[in-house]
């Protein structure tokens, strides 16, 4: 293998190597595990055996058929997991349905398998099965996209509220769409670009997840950083206006409410404002609104229990489910439906 291959070779098997070892430690390492890390762990899995089987293919063209049954039997499983990672982030999830269709997936495709292997049916896989599998993954991409419109929406307009665990969901879904492209194109270009986007997507991906997560932990930048905080009487001025004003008109409710927006209501400088909610009330404007709409969201789910979840966030300023309910778990240490289901009656 001459210096080019084995760089080739290098960059898209690095890639996988991670992918194994971060899938691993989703499914069996991570402490405090919640649903999405199961599919996001399974996932990684799924895409590192149809990864690995091209690398080895392509640098190995006598690669055992089996090997190549399992890496294409593998690609059945991403779509469907990619689907089920953005309705359980979205808590949108019905985990026993895709428990359940996940299991039937993995017996048909056994089965399948079994009765029509690609030794004895390799013009099959190559042929109907393989454009097959390529459609149904896209099709689930598409779900995925659909699911999560209102976060890919958000991206265009209002891009500074992303949250943390959106960030995870549209570097996932963006990951998987361009492999999936990379495969589509590859008679086109490269067998192994596929998994060179793979490796690209996914380093790429958890940059941007890891400055999501910086973001989110150091939400004030060093231009909102005051030295001197304000005067407590004015603060206290101030705060009685703020109440006033959300107390009579819910001004929070309005999910496109900014900074400058709430500092023309107030009348006062949106630097004075920004100034008092990061240095005297140490909090991010986003932390400050969401207090006051989960507060509100807290009264709907008691006062208001017809309405559905969803529509409770939507209701008290939420622009997305998925912020919704992560900042509702953060804030109260709760779901939602637990919320309301431990004070409806008390």
């Amino acid at each position: 293998m001459n210096i080019h291959n084995q760089l080739l070779f290098f960059l898209s098997a690095l890639g996988v190597f991670n992918s194994l070892v971060l899938g691993f430690y989703f499914l069996f390492l991570k402490r405090n595990k919640v649903v999405s890390d199961l599919f996001l762990g399974l996932l990684l899995l799924s895409l590192s055996t149809r990864i690995g089987k091209s690398i080895f293919y392509n640098f190995n063209p006598q690669l055992s058929k089996t090997y190549l049954q399992i890496g294409l039997s593998a690609c059945v499983l991403i779509g469907p997991l990619l689907y089920f990672f953005v309705k359980s982030i979205l808590q949108k999830l019905n985990y026993s349905f895709a428990k359940y269709s996940l299991i039937f997936i993995v017996i048909a495709v056994a089965v399948f398998g079994f009765l029509f292997p690609y030794k004895d049916n390799s013009e099959v896989w190559r042929g109907i099965i393989y454009y097959s599998i390529n459609i149904q993954w896209f099709i689930f991409i598409v779900l995925s996209i659909y699911e999560a419109r209102q976060i890919f929406r958000k991206l265009v307009t209002n891009r500074h509220q992303i949250s943390y665990e959106e960030t995870w969901i549209l570097s996932i879904i963006c990951g998987v769409f361009a492999i999936w492209l990379s495969y589509s194109l590859s008679r086109y270009t490269s067998y192994i670009s596929g998994a060179l986007t793979f490796s690209f997507s996914f380093y790429i991906s958890f940059m941007m997840i890891y400055y999501a997560k910086n973001k989110t932990l150091n939400p004030v930048s060093n231009k909102e950083k005051y030295i001197n905080k304000i005067d407590e009487k004015l603060v206290k001025e101030i705060q009685e206006k703020i109440n006033i004003l959300f107390e009579t008109r819910k001004i929070y409710t309005n999910p496109d409410l900014t900074l400058s927006i709430l500092a023309k209501e107030l009348n006062i400088r949106p630097q004075l404002l920004s100034q008092l909610i990061n240095d005297n009330l140490n909090k991010s404007f986003t932390q400050f609104i969401n207090e006051y709409r989960i507060d509100e969201a807290k009264r709907l789910l008691i006062e208001s229990p017809q309405l559905k979840i969803d529509a409770v966030g939507f209701e008290s300023g939420f622009n997305s489910s998925s912020t919704f309910y992560s900042s509702f778990r953060k804030i109260t240490g709760t779901t939602p439906s637990n919320y309301q289901k431990h004070n409806f009656y008390s």
